[in-house]
């Protein structure tokens, strides 16, 4: 199965991406998350990248398109793939659609996640992260105090700074700018494209992910 995960940032795809993973036993691939751990890290990549994702701005496509090839041709890719966050622009899905005629990929299908501008505010400012595990929370939904409830550290759990208002508006409206002719460019060429709606209980959402699928006898 090879998935792709479209949405605005804050939608509920990388929940989502986490729980189809386990369910069906193929990696999710986040590159927002390569990019984050290239810019702990401090590698070439990060650096160059990390100015970049703190303004809330696209990374650029070159760096982009040459992480998610690595990836989707290593071994753990093999059976399939979840791809959240990939491709944010038109150039990208281009890129990407030579890449899977390349490895000869054609049964794609793209989750469409859609949720209110504000209600995206309102999750993305009330997430957390531990320093020490990188777990993520919600104070939306997760009872935390100054101790992970993952790995016991304390003093750990902080505001990423690409999840603070400011920034998250920004990405919205690049978002909007950069990505939406995204979906057009996938509806031109007659990919396969489910609508999720974001609103409601996540089981709730990952259940009608699961019919979505079943109907169109995704394997």
């Amino acid at each position: 199965m090879h998935l792709i995960l479209f949405g605005p940032p804050g939608a509920g795809k990388g929940t989502q991406a986490k729980i189809l993973s386990e369910k069906f036993n193929i990696p999710h691939i986040s590159t927002g998350d390569m990019l984050r751990e290239a810019v702990a890290n401090q590698t070439e990549l990060g650096k160059k990248a990390k100015a970049i994702m703190e303004a809330g701005q696209l990374v650029p496509d070159d760096i982009m398109i040459g992480i998610v090839r690595e990836t989707l041709k290593s071994n753990k890719c093999k059976n399939g793939f979840i791809l959240d966050g990939f491709p944010r622009t038109v150039e990208q899905a281009k890129a990407l659609d030579d890449l899977f005629q390349e490895m000869n990929i054609n049964d794609v299908v793209i989750l469409d996640f859609n949720l209110d501008e504000e209600e995206i505010i309102k999750r993305v400012t009330n997430r957390r992260q531990c320093r020490n595990c990188g777990s993520l929370f919600n104070l939306l939904y997760d009872k935390i105090d100054n101790v992970c409830p993952v790995c016991g550290s304390i003093g750990t759990i902080y505001q990423r700074d690409d999840d603070k208002e400011e920034v998250i508006r920004k990405r919205i409206s690049v978002y909007k700018q950069a990505t939406l002719p995204v979906k057009n460019y996938y509806k031109s060429q007659n990919a396969c494209f489910i609508s999720i709606d974001g609103y409601g209980e996540i089981d709730q959402i990952t259940n009608t992910i699961l019919e979505k699928l079943e109907k169109i006898k995704v394997h």
